[in-house]
């Protein structure tokens, strides 16, 4: 899982971060009892990834896309991404989490929120159980609440996404 990649310098663990992000490590029985509240299995490469580091904002944001969205012409951002947890706002089960943005923002429930961008709520990335069962390998896409829940295919799997997070240098953000 994750061969090869380095993250060495994936986290930004500033005060915020540490703050409304960053979860203490999941244990097994939290894992199971998140995953029984939101009705789905999360990714293997998720749940390492936040055994890790549970949640936080990443150093690379942003994610190419082939298609313009109301970010951006050619990709999406993320302000950070959601740990396994319920005390932190900006965790699965927390005060802002997946739940939450199903029910008052009335996101497709189509899966799990899993990071949340810089429009304050009105686009999201979630894992995409459409094409497989709650048990199974979902997708990343990103939602957009602002063109009627437009929802743009990201990644094939979450360790795709994770490795495909660039950072905002890279694009030409004037336009």
């Amino acid at each position: 899982m994750f061969e090869g990649f380095d993250f060495t310098n994936f986290w930004e663990d500033s005060a915020y971060a540490l703050e409304e992000y960053v979860n203490k490590p999941p244990s097994d029985e939290l894992i199971a009892s998140v995953e029984q509240e939101l009705g789905y299995k999360l990714p293997i490469s998720y749940i390492w990834l936040m055994k890790q580091h549970n949640g936080g904002i990443p150093v690379n944001t942003c994610f190419p896309t082939d298609v313009p969205t109301s970010w951006a012409k050619d990709h999406v951002a993320i302000t950070g991404i959601f740990g396994i947890g319920r005390e932190k706002s900006y965790s699965l089960c927390g005060g802002l989490g997946s739940q939450f943005m199903i029910d008052d923002w009335e996101y497709p429930a189509i899966g799990v929120a899993i990071c949340d961008c810089p429009s304050a709520g009105h686009d999201m990335i979630f894992l995409d159980y459409r094409e497989c069962s709650p048990q199974g390998e979902p997708k990343i896409v990103h939602i957009d609440q602002e063109c009627d829940y437009k929802i743009t295919p990201l990644a094939d799997n979450f360790e795709e996404f994770i490795r495909g997070l660039v950072n905002e240098d890279d694009f030409d953000l004037e336009d």
